[in-house]
């Protein structure tokens, strides 16, 4: 008889899940479902529109709850990719933290190297206000915690994983911190009332939707992955990486349609043009600094891609919800920050494309 295998650790760990057709076709064509996103909040942004306000639920013998949409898909993305995220690896992580300081370090000084030399160029531009519209929206966004949906691209690249939900969680940990100091050192940029704007949203960026939104929702997914059995965990794992995808989808959705229907309904041809140029520059010079610091701290493939989408990828839909409650009056600025969100998932596809199936596991040292 041959001698029985000696079990370690990763046996308690749950098998890939086996996921539908459905999914496997999604998980190939993302790029295309995401404009396809956009079309149709564009063409049909009535559902997004009523998905986007907070609805009442009445529960016997309870006070109503209130529901929103967005935070709740971003809790179920979050959710999943805390659920899938192998425990051993993430504890190998912690105890050798270089892509996750350098992914957090480049998240937080990469807005301080480049929007002012793009608040520079657009101060010549014949705009009214020296395009501080658009420099105000691309402050707002590059100030925000890491976006959620880097997980569901490294997930779709098979790429690093605990990385990449580190950098999210970290990021958001010290987003109290690090959003109002980026707003206040980035503000002398802007001209007119802008300024003043943003130091008001500066006061707004608070706790409650890191917490509430981003680091709970992850962390019950790794309580869940930790504390369930393998026969239980398998059955969620495989459930949870099924909808993190349409959930993500649908949560662009639900934040283009406040703004691409109007916009085609009154054109303006070129402000779409700014806006595609001045979000395409940020959007390329961050995934470029990202990948040239992976280059030269000499990570590995996987690690230093999530070190890249750290530096490129940041939470457009708070920053979405900031603009819409501290500029009301200024729905065009929404533009920028929609251009950005696209421009990122496209970039990021680029980053993952060409990875294989994880190997062997872990981190290299």
């Amino acid at each position: 008889m041959s001698p029985q295998p000696v079990k370690t650790t990763d046996d308690h760990q749950p098998r890939p899940p086996r996921r539908p057709a459905a999914f496997a076709v999604l998980r190939r064509r993302l790029g295309a479902a995401i404009v396809l996103t956009y079309a149709a909040a564009a063409l049909l942004p009535a559902p997004g529109l009523w998905l986007r306000h907070p609805h009442s639920i009445g529960i016997p013998a309870l006070a109503e709850l209130s529901l929103r949409t967005p935070q709740c898909l971003l809790a179920l993305v979050l959710f999943s990719a805390g659920l899938q995220v192998p425990l051993g690896e993430l504890r190998l992580l912690l105890r050798r933290p270089a892509a996750l300081v350098a992914g957090l370090v480049l998240h937080v000084v990469a807005p301080l190297l480049i929007v002012p030399g793009v608040a520079f160029v657009l101060r010549h531009s014949p705009d009214q206000d020296g395009g501080s519209g658009m420099v105000a929206a691309m402050i707002l966004i590059v100030a925000m915690p890491v976006a959620a949906g880097a997980t569901v691209w490294t997930a779709k690249g098979d790429g690093d994983q605990p990385t990449a939900v580190g950098l999210v969680l970290a990021s958001t940990l010290v987003s109290p911190l690090t959003v109002p100091l980026t707003l206040a050192v980035l503000c002398p940029l802007l001209r007119g009332e802008y300024a003043g704007r943003l130091a008001d949203a500066a006061q707004t960026a608070g706790h409650a939707f890191a917490l509430t939104s981003v680091v709970l929702p992850c962390g019950a997914g790794l309580l869940c992955r930790l504390l369930l059995p393998r026969r239980g965990s398998e059955g969620l794992v495989g459930a949870a990486v099924a909808a993190a995808l349409p959930a993500s989808l649908l949560l662009t959705y639900v934040n283009a349609s406040g703004v691409l229907g109007p916009f085609l309904r009154h054109p303006r041809p070129a402000l779409l043009v700014g806006a595609l140029a001045v979000a395409a520059t940020v959007c390329g010079l961050s995934f470029a600094l990202g990948r040239i610091a992976a280059h030269a701290l000499r990570l590995d493939a996987r690690a230093g891609a999530s070190v890249t989408l750290a530096c490129g990828m940041n939470n457009s839909s708070a920053s979405a919800v900031l603009i819409t409650t501290t500029l009301p009056d200024r729905p065009h600025i929404l533009l920028p920050v929609l251009a950005y969100g696209l421009l990122q998932k496209v970039a990021a596809g680029r980053v993952v494309r060409g990875f294989g199936p994880r190997r062997g596991g872990g981190l290299r040292t």
